[in-house]
């Protein structure tokens, strides 16, 4: 019996490793970006009947785990207020330095408002370049302003 959407998450982690997937095939087979996707098998989305089946199949899931793949999850994946992880942590550390000059650019363009992060998409590239591959992100946000009332 399956209790939380952790487990699942782990039955596919497993899985990927076991079977030498690339997040990149669970996308092509669900016809979705490798970046929601992956969020997706990481247990922060939810994905659709049709889309939990495929994915289903693609890492042999039981019919129980596929069932768990249509619940919208508890998101946020983060295990600490601080990440420990050396990647994540430059995350954290470019939102520390650069959080602030985001926001003022953000209202100085936009007014007073907010980027989604529902109505959002992502894009992760190699960049190559002659002094070492760079990583370019692309992160796309609605912008929401605050409403008065």
């Amino acid at each position: 019996m399956i209790t939380d959407r952790a487990q699942v998450t782990q039955m596919i982690v497993s899985a990927k490793v076991a079977k030498g997937i690339k997040w990149s095939q669970a996308a092509e087979a669900i016809g979705m970006s490798k970046e929601w996707t992956t969020a997706g098998l990481l247990g922060q989305m939810a994905f659709d009947k049709a889309q939990a089946e495929t994915l289903g199949k693609l890492f042999e899931l039981s019919d129980e785990a596929v069932a768990w793949l249509q619940i919208v999850p508890y998101k946020g994946s983060l295990p600490t207020a601080v990440p420990t992880d050396p990647l994540i942590y430059r995350w954290y550390e470019i939102v520390n330095v650069y959080g602030s000059t985001i926001k003022e650019l953000i209202h100085e363009e936009f007014g007073d408002g907010i980027m989604s992060a529902i109505d959002f998409s992502m894009d992760i590239q190699r960049e190559p370049d002659p002094k070492g591959d760079r990583v370019n992100v692309v992160l796309s946000g609605k912008f929401l302003p605050y409403k008065s009332y």
